[in-house]
């Protein structure tokens, strides 16, 4: 039961150099020449915004304001604000968030999003919570450079104190928890004032 509020709770969070590196591409095996990049972009974002749960991600405004106007993310929103970290992540930053959407949601138990919804549980949701933002701007090229300085794997120490481990599966990037578990970028490089976010397909368990 303690894991299943664990994971309810992740599930409930919303992470370098030029050449090759992928983006959209994630998961579906189209690598992002980013050398190609307009001259109007900034710090990686092109001038047209990203699309995420059917609304644009303007880089003009920080995550939380992004993140309210994403149909898929609706779950994740209620959370950040259940555990008090509106203020944090509409600070400067910036911040690196691995955010699940709410089509991850469907694979926990029944009722362990409404528990841990609650006041009391709001200690064991922020620890969680933090658990996917990672301090800086790793955006896709930073992440793939990383990796493959370290090897073939890259960890990440998040804002909770625990780590993350980035790597590659083909043509997608892997983020491996400390239980074992482990989410693909299906989305990456979604541009903020304050950060990015990369969109993830499961949720991130905390040691």
């Amino acid at each position: 039961m303690q894991r299943n509020l664990i994971a309810a709770s992740a599930a409930l969070l919303l992470a370098a150099a030029g050449g090759s590196a992928l983006a959209d591409g994630y998961g579906r095996g189209m690598p992002v020449d980013y050398t190609g990049m307009p001259a109007t972009t900034t710090m990686g974002a092109s001038a047209a915004p990203k699309t995420v749960g059917g609304a644009p991600m303007y880089p003009s405004k920080d995550i939380v304001d992004n993140a309210v106007n994403s149909k898929d993310h609706t779950t994740l929103v209620a959370a950040v604000k259940a555990a008090g970290l509106v203020d944090t992540l509409k600070s400067a930053g910036p911040f690196t968030v691995f955010a699940p959407t709410n089509s991850a949601f469907a694979m926990l138990p029944a009722g362990t999003v409404d528990t841990l919804l609650k006041p009391e549980n709001k200690g064991t949701l922020t620890t969680v919570l933090t658990y996917h933002v990672v301090p800086g701007r790793w955006d896709a090229m930073a992440l793939t450079e990383a990796i493959k300085a370290g090897g073939g794997k890259a960890t990440l120490k998040t804002a909770s104190g625990g780590t993350l481990t980035a790597s590659m599966r083909g043509n997608d990037v892997i983020v491996s928890d400390a239980k074992g578990g482990s989410a693909m970028v299906t989305t990456s490089d979604v541009y903020q004032s304050n950060g990015v976010i990369h969109v993830v397909d499961h949720v991130l368990l905390p040691g």
